[in-house]
């Protein structure tokens, strides 16, 4: 299941969003979103965890949590239409 998680500090690191995420399960991919020009984060991540049940536990457990003073939101993707 791939999840959104949004509202990241533009200090967090893709590795400190990982193990937030691997203390629910297994965490197969973690991709912080960033500018293209500058680099840094844009406050918003990807994270996919192959197991639906560790991915709605971390979800439900994640989502308005205070993490390095913002409120994070984490909710499932959804799949982008063309």
């Amino acid at each position: 299941m791939k999840l959104l998680i949004r509202n990241l500090s533009r200090s967090t690191t893709e590795e400190e969003l990982k193990a937030l995420f691997e203390e629910y399960g297994t965490v197969q991919s973690c991709d912080l979103v960033l500018d293209k020009t500058t680099g840094e984060s844009k406050g918003f991540a990807f994270v996919e965890m192959p197991k639906p049940g560790e991915a709605k536990i971390a979800m439900k457990n994640l989502n308005n949590k205070n993490v390095a003073s913002h409120i994070i939101r984490v909710k499932k993707a959804e799949n982008k239409k063309i």
